[in-house]
């Protein structure tokens, strides 16, 4: 299906920044939840009684997704900080882009603790031969849904609109030049 050309929004700076602020917190608020569900009951495990018959190798892979589990909980919960500490300060395109940087790593974190539980699980649940294939296709499957498929949607619907947006930054970045722009539209 063919995309209409998008003129962009009409906004200043600083209302992109407010714009993209909430539109990082609804992303950090769906991360958020999944993260410290899988965390809070991660720390459990260690309190039942069948994780203390569990070999020194599930126990170690135990440890590690739990601080896997920390580091992600503590990058999704960083630009919640990070907006506090700095908020009033006017530097909120800088807050979103730190915020967004922090939001990333903490999906990455995700992923790798979704992995590693789903590892541990999968070796007490099921054969040992099939697990690093059941493992394996999920993860592929992670890196479909969160990485492949939005960039393949970033580079297929926005290459064609490279070429627009720079001139528009331009014009944007000086205003002098818009009349010139435009005559030079008519003309061609």
């Amino acid at each position: 299906m063919p995309r209409e050309k998008s003129q962009g929004r009409d906004e200043t700076a600083e209302e992109r920044a407010d714009r993209q602020w909430q539109e990082l917190i609804q992303e950090i608020r769906v991360a958020q939840t999944g993260v410290q569900i899988l965390f809070g009951f991660l720390l459990t495990v260690a309190f039942t009684p069948h994780f203390q018959g569990l070999a020194g190798t599930d126990k170690a892979i135990y440890t590690a997704t739990v601080v896997l589990g920390a580091l992600a909980t503590g990058a999704l919960i960083g630009p919640v900080s990070f907006h506090r500490i700095v908020s009033g300060r006017r530097i909120k395109p800088e807050a979103v882009l730190w915020a967004s940087r922090l939001t990333f790593v903490g999906i990455l974190l995700l992923l790798a603790t979704c992995t590693s539980a789903l590892f541990l699980v999968l070796r007490v649940a099921a054969p040992n031969a099939l697990v690093p294939w059941l493992v394996s296709a999920v993860v592929a499957w992670y890196l479909l849904c969160w990485y492949a498929l939005p960039l393949w949607a970033r580079i297929r619907y926005t290459a064609e609109e490279a070429p627009e947006t720079e001139e528009r930054r331009k014009t944007e970045e000086n205003p002098e030049t818009t009349e010139e722009t435009r005559k030079t539209r008519s003309t061609t």
